[in-house]
């Protein structure tokens, strides 16, 4: 019989999608001796909604080792997306690497060049049950079928700590109607929306979005694919109608999901069925209906409800939530696998570092605090990155007025046609510590949405209002950040200001150094193509004209966020800063695809 102070396992883990078995995976590989065990309260193989990746994701499957058994799937290679948005009936592609850079190359590949900037379309079915047996392979303990129906509270352990935010043991019913108590030294909750510890532990949602939608999808057999690029190369297809819009996203040679998004008023007030509803909304978009002409459907509409919510808190005193039980953004941006897996993998570092034989080398407590905060920052800027996109839509209710209440997030008080020349310039940051952007699109390809939806002149740079930079630190303080690197945890220096970091690395730290050493606009463009000659792109998979266009960006930011003070010298040169709209390194521009082929 197992004691109260000897639990069974280091960690248990609820939910056995990609967030809980890249926790597990990343516990076992680094830390073999740690027992683990996943509950999953399904039978896998299970079908899934949320099939679209970001390219986020490759780096991380193969540091979990199974790049190469999800490449052996074959699942589609996602390129990026082709979107008719908004009024207009033009299509436009965002890619993630310019088709003009693709190249054919055999499959299955490994992970190196162009598939590591590239993403997957996956069944999660069979993508969710290759991560499982991976985990297992590594030797996680896995029950499915493993219903969690009750956990049990204790006192908090550590001083500081809330009271009663401990969890002692989990009760679980299995399939053949047994019970069980599980006890633990860390829990994970990764059991999706359901958010199975999180509402045990009281943890209240907030949904900071005006957005409610509700979606709804079939799988299909032998569509055709709107583009083929390279082998098995393709981009999926977003397509807005008058009561929202729909994915077009091929998971396989033979097999597509097709879904449909609509404001939940409409969905209750429009007297139609789901199934009528989706019937009409494949109907009434050519391109689709074209791609599923000869096409059958499985014939069972799924529906859910689909508006986005984050947790107060993430942490407790030995305990986290991961993936969608933390947190959630509107499909749109295909964020959810990315939160999932990005957070699974920050979990399992921090535990790691908590389980360490001989004590941890770094303060746990402000791990969990640097988790909490960051991974909620993420989905909050996710979610408002949807509603700004959203809001150049004017298939939608007009809510171009909402993103003042955007700006205001971030401490701006504008009216609604500055709110979005701001989000133009690049709102959303710090995603990670590498370099300004969001949901794979960096500030060019923002900038570049909003000359598509709102017209060139909302859309120049900021920088150009100046020919003199110097850094602002005045009233910074400077801290350390934690950096996740093979199984270890490094630190990195940051400036703190203002709630405002200013990481000391990746672009950000190349901005830092060369604004240090240099003021004047021409001055520091040459420094940057100078490191950009010496090969410094190389450290960030980008072409030479690629990297200083990041750094721009960059400097775009920091302006924006007060870490660079601009003035104008009227006896230096001035100069102007722009990118070539639809230039080889861009990677968002106006579709010039063929019409869709009905060979593969």
């Amino acid at each position: 019989m197992v004691s109260a102070t000897a639990p069974e396992y280091d960690v248990v883990i609820v939910g056995a999608g990609p967030g809980g078995t890249t926790v597990g995976t990343f516990l076992k590989k680094y830390n073999p001796g740690l027992r683990v065990l996943i509950l999953e309260k399904e039978k896998f193989p299970r079908e899934h909604v949320g099939e679209s990746q970001l390219p986020p994701i490759g780096a991380i499957l193969h540091e979990m080792d199974v790049w190469q058994k999800v490449e052996d799937a074959q699942f589609p290679i996602k390129i990026g997306a082709t979107y008719r948005w908004g009024n207009s009936r033009t299509l436009w592609d965002f890619e993630f690497l310019p088709v003009s850079a693709f190249h054919d190359e055999p499959r299955p590949a490994k992970y190196e060049g162009q598939r590591r900037v590239t993403a997957f379309q996956v069944d999660r079915a069979i993508y969710d049950q290759i991560l499982l047996e991976h985990a297992k392979s590594l030797g996680c303990e896995a029950l499915e079928q493993a219903k969690v129906v009750a956990i049990e509270r204790g006192a908090s352990a550590h001083k500081g700590s809330r009271p009663n935010d401990r969890i002692s043991a989990v009760r679980i019913e299995t399939s053949d109607g047994s019970s069980r108590r599980v006890t633990a030294k860390w829990f994970v909750d990764a059991s999706g929306h359901v958010g199975v510890l999180r509402r045990a532990m009281d943890i209240p949602i907030d949904v900071p979005t005006k957005l409610k939608n509700v979606a709804m999808w079939d799988y299909w057999t032998n569509t055709r694919w709107a583009v083929h690029i390279g082998v098995g190369g393709t981009r999926v297809q977003i397509m807005s109608l008058k009561h929202g819009w729909i994915w077009f996203i091929p998971l396989g040679p033979t097999r597509t999901s097709i879904g449909f998004i609509c404001p939940a008023d409409y969905y209750k007030t429009c007297g139609k069925t789901p199934e009528e509803l989706y019937a009409e909304a494949i109907a009434s978009e050519p391109r689709i209906a074209e791609l599923v002409t000869s096409a059958a459907r499985e014939g069972k509409v799924r529906t859910t409800r689909d508006w986005s919510y984050k947790a107060e808190r993430i942490v407790g005193d030995n305990w986290f939530l991961v993936g969608e039980a933390a947190g959630f953004a509107d499909p749109i941006l295909s964020a959810g696998m990315t939160l999932a897996h990005s957070g699974g993998r920050e979990v399992a570092y921090i535990l790691l570092e908590a389980l360490k034989a001989g004590g941890p080398t770094h303060d746990v407590t402000w791990l969990q605090r640097h988790y909490n905060d960051q991974q909620l920052r993420r989905i909050h800027q996710y979610i408002r990155f949807a509603d700004y996109w959203y809001s150049a839509n004017g298939q939608f209710t007009d809510l171009q007025q909402f993103t003042t209440e955007i700006a205001k997030d971030a401490g701006l008080d504008l009216d609604a046609k500055g709110a979005f020349r701001w989000l133009s310039f690049g709102g959303f940051t710090h995603e990670d510590w590498l370099a300004p952007g969001l949901a794979t699109f960096d500030i060019l390809a923002v900038k570049e949405f909003t000359r598509i939806v709102t017209g060139a002149d909302s859309n120049s740079w900021e920088l150009n209002n100046f020919n003199v930079f110097k850094l602002n630190l005045l009233g910074a303080k400077k801290e350390r950040v934690p950096l996740y690197h093979e199984g270890k945890i490094v630190t990195a220096e940051a400036y703190i200001k203002n709630g405002k970091t200013l990481p000391i690395v990746g672009l950000y730290g190349v901005l830092v150094d060369v604004l240090k050493a240099n003021s004047d606009f021409i001055s520091v463009y040459r420094a940057l193509e100078s490191a950009a000659a010496m090969g410094a792109g190389k450290r960030f998979s980008m072409t030479p004209d690629q990297f200083i266009g990041q750094c721009m960006s960059t400097l775009e930011t920091l302006l924006l966020d007060t870490w660079v003070a601009g003035k104008f010298d009227p006896k230096k040169p001035r100069s102007r800063y722009d990118f070539a709209a639809g230039g080889k390194d861009v990677n968002l521009k106006f579709n010039t695809d063929p019409e869709p082929s009905a060979s593969m």
